[in-house]
């Protein structure tokens, strides 16, 4: 009998105790799509659907210890990052994204939580564009996240278009800037940049406020099919198809900004 191959996925993230977003939503995402799931927690947050209601930072050599215990010995075939709390946790992912030579790091560049609250220092933000970013094979900002990296304002497709191409030039073999911010848009278009030449996954646009998770979610799903041997382009159109389940179908937890619905898929 032959043993099956599992395909394997780490995330780096926070741990969110409502489970919509961060390491929890990560894993479901995994589990949904056929991949084991492993962890590495940078932040314990106490949150719901309403906000966050409190942050205790995980020390940087428990981090490390984490990445390790994992990379040594189980491995990963993709790693997805989140919440990355600061300059000192962004240089030690880099650190060991190189170590471990991670070919598949996916980068969800965390820095603005939805109510606009700025979750990245400058430091930190610096930190990301020169050290972590180059290493990475895809990374997935928002249009908020986007223009803090690159400065610009974004209001057109032309702006999406020149933002990738700057994030670009910082190292990163594809951008992913997602659309689900372009206000009184039909249509919620992600475009992908493979370095010279664009591709758009477009879907309809859900009215709903059950929206906690969808970046962590979409990244996710992408890490998870790449850990699965997907080339970018593949995982990019699988997981937009995974986070239209998951905004169609709402589970309507809580009296906020409730979660997606993980296993609509």
């Amino acid at each position: 009998m032959t043993s099956m191959k599992v395909h394997k996925a780490l995330t780096i993230a926070g741990s969110d105790s409502g489970g919509g977003a961060g390491i929890q939503a990560d894993i479901k995402v995994f589990q949904e799509l056929g991949v084991y799931g492993t962890s590495a927690i940078t932040a314990i947050t106490a949150q719901n659907t309403i906000g966050i209601q409190a942050v205790y930072p995980v020390p940087a050599d428990i981090v490390e210890q984490q990445i390790d215990s994992v990379c040594l010995d189980i491995g990963a075939d993709a790693v997805k990052t989140g919440m990355l709390v600061d300059a000192d946790i962004i240089h030690l992912v880099a650190k060991k994204a190189q170590a471990f030579q991670w070919s598949n790091l996916v980068i969800d560049p965390v820095m603005i939580a939805s109510s606009g609250t700025a979750l990245l220092s400058s430091s930190a933000v610096l930190a990301m564009r020169e050290q972590l970013i180059p290493l990475a094979k895809i990374i997935t900002p928002n249009i908020p996240e986007a223009e803090t990296l690159t400065g610009l304002t974004i209001r057109t497709r032309q702006d999406k278009e020149e933002a990738a191409k700057r994030i670009a030039a910082m190292g990163v073999q594809y951008v992913l800037i997602k659309g689900g911010h372009d206000n009184g848009a039909l249509l919620s278009a992600d475009l992908l940049y493979d370095g010279s030449g664009f591709q758009e996954f477009a879907s309809f646009r859900i009215q709903t406020r059950h929206t906690h998770g969808t970046g962590c979610t979409l990244a996710a799903a992408i890490a998870a099919e790449l850990a699965k041997g997907r080339t970018v382009p593949e995982a990019a159109a699988a997981a937009k198809q995974f986070m239209q389940a998951a905004l169609e179908l709402p589970l309507e937890i809580g009296s906020g900004c409730g979660p997606v619905n993980h296993w609509a898929y």
